[in-house]
């Protein structure tokens, strides 16, 4: 089974990186993505970091790496492949244009996996001639006519009606202004591309998995299993970010903890040990899987 470690050089690893290395790891032939499509975050010694802290926890990918900064002629197929078949529309709307036109007179505008609900603004806007270079596409929520559905080894089967994704999920952005793809968009393309059978990542992506399917079956790839697992949490229960520096794997490094010791306590217990505590017991040290 290929799974993948798929990081953004935008800054340093910290334990939630490690844990998600840890089970693409457990459950297969872990390759290495990374995920540079924002060319103002992404710096060549975060990678650097990237590849030296895999290999300080003994988690070597397999395989060549996979650079997304290296693939538009792939997402622009794909785009064009959308683009033909009517599915996609160009947006000039802000994200303020867009939460305004869907807020309702009372509360907050409806959330969905890509952000507030966009209430279809631009809907009307022309699909035919060339497709835009360099505009914010959307993919039309008409496209899903049929249910969707997958499998997932811990949160359970999935499954969700044409209704249900409209009014959930949206006419999401398949191309960012100015980037000519976008998350969503990329990760589909990558994963067929990288043969990966088992998309391992945290259970706070598990939302996107309907848009991930749906473009997987109008650009005619295959849907992997999923595997959406649970998360870092520190001690206040918010997951982790890169912006807790404090907690990079580094920091552990440099502190003086023996990566063996850190993936125990990873597998024991998935809240943010002090970096300051060198004496994981010993017991908590029993490897199981994810």
């Amino acid at each position: 089974m290929i799974t993948r470690f798929a990081p953004s050089p935008t800054g340093p690893l910290h334990l939630g990186h490690a844990w998600a290395a840890m089970v693409a790891a457990d459950h297969g032939e872990m390759r290495l993505r990374i995920e540079d499509i924002d060319p103002e975050r992404s710096k060549p010694r975060w990678e650097a970091a990237i590849r030296a802290d895999l290999e300080w926890l003994g988690l070597p990918p397999a395989g060549p790496v996979m650079r997304q900064s290296e693939r538009t002629a792939a997402y622009a197929g794909a785009l064009d492949r959308l683009w033909a078949e009517g599915l996609l529309y160009p947006c000039t709307c802000s994200r303020r244009d867009v939460w305004e036109a869907a807020a309702p007179q009372e509360g907050a505008p409806l959330h969905g996996p890509d952000g507030v609900v966009y209430p279809g603004t631009c809907r009307s806007a022309p699909r035919t001639g060339p497709r835009p270079e360099g505009a914010a596409l959307r993919l039309d929520a008409a496209a899903v006519t049929e249910p969707l559905s997958w499998e997932d080894d811990r949160l359970g089967p999935g499954r969700m009606e044409p209704a249900a994704y409209a009014a959930m999920v949206g006419d999401v952005v398949v191309a960012r202004r100015g980037w000519d793809t976008s998350y969503h968009l990329a990760v589909v393309v990558d994963d067929a591309a990288q043969e990966v059978g088992l998309v391992t990542r945290g259970e706070d992506l598990a939302d996107a998995t309907p848009i991930h399917v749906t473009l997987q079956r109008l650009l005619g790839l295959p849907t992997p299993g999923y595997l959406h697992h649970d998360l870092v949490r520190d001690g206040d229960g918010r997951r982790l970010a890169k912006r807790d520096d404090a907690r990079s794997l580094a920091s552990y490094r440099e502190a003086g903890w023996s990566a063996e010791a850190l993936k125990a306590r990873l597998r024991q217990d998935r809240t943010v040990p002090a970096v300051e505590d060198r004496r994981p017991s010993a017991a908590a040290a029993p490897s199981r899987r994810a």
